[in-house]
């Protein structure tokens, strides 16, 4: 049984983990796109650079979420964080579009670690409380992408490598703080039940095919944000003429927005609503922004439409998470929730290869509306998870 006491002890001490691991990621999301460019990248090569990332989380991912159940999930937290490290300094060596695609694939393999640490709070949560809990990994998002972007805009000032640097020496402090302050949340008798189970076994534990269209929904608003958040930085500067520091500020803003609404609001939406209406409400909204972001013609317009899209994806990672971890048994925990990043990784190959091929379709056949046929592509997919999440049955 797991005490509120213990429970919140292990939440806050991986929730500062997360926290200090998203502040390393984000400093280097609004930072690559232009920082590939000075390589000679195009939309669609910065597409691939991104999606070579994703490519291997898809493939690591399951993997990584099968060793934790297997072993704990301490060490492999501290794998994936000292991976990131390397990873890093690397992104802040390269001289040349080949090494750092090289530094991408290897924090790629290494990163999968989301699904890890999901695993780690359904084993320090009942099932009431999972959804909840879920949303301190979204908060911890949030504001690693308060403080990541803004920093990586800062220390781009210096030069395009140092947020690289900075992000590296970040990480490495972050593993030195997994490894002296996180406890194993994993119970012995369910690493020996984990040994005999396989990603298989999940989708047969689970109940109905209510596994399978959470997988579905997930992955398709995956696709849409990632496409977002890949082609983001060069639609703000090309139409509105923003700088690295100034897209950087805007990913801060969106994760003021995620931190809100996934470490405070969802809690108190949790308790008047269930997961699959807030998924809905997500997915609509989400939808919107992506039609308006093209036809913005002036700063307001782009944050309205920014905003929407962050609060849209707010309201729908922790729920489909949390409904995932509820769908099986305590062992099979870490594997449901690496299914579920497999999924979100493949997403993230899909989204920024098909984002930056629609954008550079636009600019070599000149075309005039940048952005509209990735945005509007995207609420199209949008529309497709929202199907998937209208089948839904709750089960509780």
């Amino acid at each position: 049984m797991k005490t509120a006491g213990t429970s919140k002890g292990a939440l806050a001490t991986v929730f500062g983990i997360v926290f200090i691991d998203l502040v390393g990621f984000g400093i280097m999301i609004p930072i690559l796109p232009l920082y590939a460019q000075q390589f000679g990248a195009t939309p669609l090569t910065i597409g691939l650079l991104l999606a070579s990332y994703s490519l291997m989380q898809f493939i690591f991912s399951p993997i990584l979420g099968r060793l934790s159940d297997r072993f704990g999930r301490r060490p492999i937290l501290l794998l994936s964080i000292l991976g990131s490290s390397a990873a890093f300094l690397m992104m802040g060596l390269a001289h040349t579009l080949w090494f750092l695609f090289l530094a991408r694939i290897l924090d790629g393999v290494t990163g999968g670690n989301i699904s890890t640490v999901q695993a780690y709070i359904a084993d320090v949560t009942e099932a009431k409380d999972r959804s909840k809990g879920m949303g301190l990994i979204g908060a911890a998002f949030g504001l690693g992408f308060i403080f990541g972007p803004a920093i990586g805009g800062v220390m781009s000032h210096f030069s395009m490598s140092a947020p690289f640097y900075f992000a590296a020496a970040l990480a490495a402090l972050n593993s030195v703080a997994v490894y002296f302050f996180l406890p194993e949340s994993l119970k012995p008798e369910h690493k020996t039940t984990a040994r005999r189970g396989s990603v298989r076994e999940v989708f047969r534990e689970a109940k109905g095919n209510s596994l399978f269209l959470v997988i579905g929904s997930y992955f398709f608003t995956t696709v849409a944000f990632s496409l977002l958040m890949a082609t983001y930085p060069l639609f703000a500067a090309r139409q509105f003429g923003f700088s690295a520091p100034q897209v950087g500020y805007v990913f801060a803003g969106m994760g003021i927005l995620g931190a809100i609404i996934q470490g405070g609001l969802l809690g108190w939406l949790l308790k008047v609503l269930n997961d699959k209406t807030l998924a809905i409400m997500g997915t609509i909204i989400l939808a919107a922004g992506f039609f308006i972001l093209p036809l913005s013609h002036g700063v307001a317009m782009l944050v309205i439409a920014t905003t929407a899209t962050a609060i849209g994806h707010g309201l729908v990672a922790a729920p489909m998470n949390g409904m995932a971890s509820k769908s099986v048994g305590a062992a099979a925990q870490g594997r449901v929730l690496g299914v579920m990043q497999s999924s979100a990784s493949l997403a993230r190959v899909a989204g920024p290869v098909l984002g930056g091929f629609l954008l550079n379709w636009e600019i070599v056949h000149g075309y005039p509306h940048f952005g509209r046929f990735a945005y509007w592509a995207g609420a199209a997919v949008i529309l497709v998870s929202f199907a998937f999440t209208m089948a839904l049955k709750v089960t509780e």
